[in-house]
């Protein structure tokens, strides 16, 4: 048995929204033990560890591509979504297993040392589940299906169920049919029926641009282009859906509480309120998505009518970092200039970097929260502590993050 009790000026335990001042959390092995004022929680032979800032639990990333963290030079391309795909698309090929597991190696490095403890990971390639597996990050590892009809049936679904049934590092699998305009209709449906039959929750990307939008609706436009010159046989390309992108997963069962979106940029209010009627909560990538021009999430209106929502960073191919700080800090700032005022806003970003990122994923055993019981993954920032600590946190938290403790092991100091 291990007591180590961490104390800090304050203490966010997303459990209630208040602060703890001059607060501590006392972990016995890799579980809480309690939260609470400092002066009610000193225990007799518990290692104390000081820190100066705030304490929160470890943070969530929603949405992200750990193996591709080394191909950060692509986020400084200048290259708009269509073109910016085709170039990741080609760079894949000159990538070994090793790559894919060192470049995923180092993506966990820069989440653990920002205060990350889980993530939503999108797996493109199945070599990369052991070494995240092994590095103790909480979360879940979506495994990728780009593929129509003949892909499918060519080997891309035995392989993909192969990978289901395979190891997978000690990870929490679940299923990522990628987008609407490079996974057919009929793939697209049995990816939620597998996932469905194996307890598996969903996790796709969805409007993430206009072209995604006007080929869902009419088959036309710069995807349809695309998926021509591949000789990707998607049956949107025979006229669309007649629809948007939500809709057209409302379709097949696509949507549900057991699903969370990647993105959603181009949702109108309508396709927002069925998300919200299905429980889908959506993961905002607000710096990939400027960096990729592919418009601007309507952050203010999530906020407003009460969407669940997370945030996730995308991977260092469309992001300039994997801190989850500075992701919630540029949501805040779409969100101030799209009108929202409440005084809510910083609380409920952080909110949604914690307690919102775990729930996206089904909760995650008490992830994004700290309270008795549950696990002792926490991250400590170096912000000011007079004030409100949320407010600080959004301003002052990206770079801050002086410990992780992911299970009760210190994973990160500086």
């Amino acid at each position: 048995m291990s007591l180590t009790l961490h104390v800090a000026p304050v203490v966010l335990s997303m459990v209630d929204a208040e602060p703890i001042r001059d607060g501590a959390v006392l972990v016995e092995d890799e579980r809480v033990v309690a939260v609470g004022p400092r002066a009610e929680l000193v225990a007799e032979g518990a290692r104390e560890r000081v820190w100066r800032g705030v304490l929160t639990p470890g943070l969530v990333n929603a949405h992200a591509h750990l193996q591709y963290t080394d191909f950060g030079d692509l986020a400084l391309s200048g290259l708009a979504f269509p073109e910016w795909i085709r170039v990741l698309i080609e760079r894949r090929a000159d990538f070994s297993e090793v790559m894919w597991q060192e470049s995923a190696r180092r993506g966990v490095h820069h989440m653990l040392r920002s205060g990350t403890t889980a993530a939503a990971d999108v797996v493109t390639d199945p070599c990369v589940l052991v070494p995240v597996g092994r590095s103790g990050l909480r979360g879940i590892s979506y495994v990728e299906v780009i593929a129509d009809d003949a892909l499918w049936a060519g080997g891309r679904r035995e392989a993909f169920v192969d990978t289901l049934r395979g190891a997978s590092g000690g990870r929490a699998l679940g299923v990522s049919p990628h987008t609407p305009f490079t996974v057919g209709t009929a793939v697209f449906a049995e990816c939620v029926k597998i996932a469905r039959e194996r307890g598996l929750r969903l996790h796709p990307h969805l409007a993430e641009t206009a072209h995604e939008v006007e080929f869902v609706r009419n088959g036309t436009g710069r995807f349809a282009e695309a998926s021509r010159a591949t000789g990707l046989a998607l049956e949107l390309l025979d006229g669309g859906s007649g629809g948007s992108p939500a809709t057209y997963l409302d379709g097949f069962a696509g949507l549900g509480p057991d699903v969370h979106v990647a993105h959603g940029v181009h949702l109108d209010a309508q396709d927002r309120a069925l998300l919200r009627g299905h429980g889908t909560a959506v993961a905002l990538c607000v710096r990939s998505n400027a960096i990729l021009a592919a418009g601007e999430a309507p952050v203010a209106d999530y906020l407003t009518e009460g969407s669940p929502l997370a945030l996730g960073t995308d991977s260092l191919a469309s992001s300039p970092s994997l801190d989850m700080w500075e992701e919630a800090a540029a949501a805040r700032e779409v969100a101030w200039r799209q009108g929202y005022r409440a005084d809510d806003l910083d609380r409920r970003l952080v909110e949604a970097v914690t307690v919102g990122g775990a729930a996206a994923m089904g909760g995650l055993d008490g992830t994004g929260t700290l309270r008795p019981g549950g696990l002792a993954d926490l991250a400590v920032f170096d912000v000011p502590t007079e004030g409100d600590p949320y407010a600080a946190l959004l301003a002052h938290g990206a770079g801050s993050c002086v410990a992780t403790v992911l299970g009760g092991r210190l994973v990160h100091r500086r």
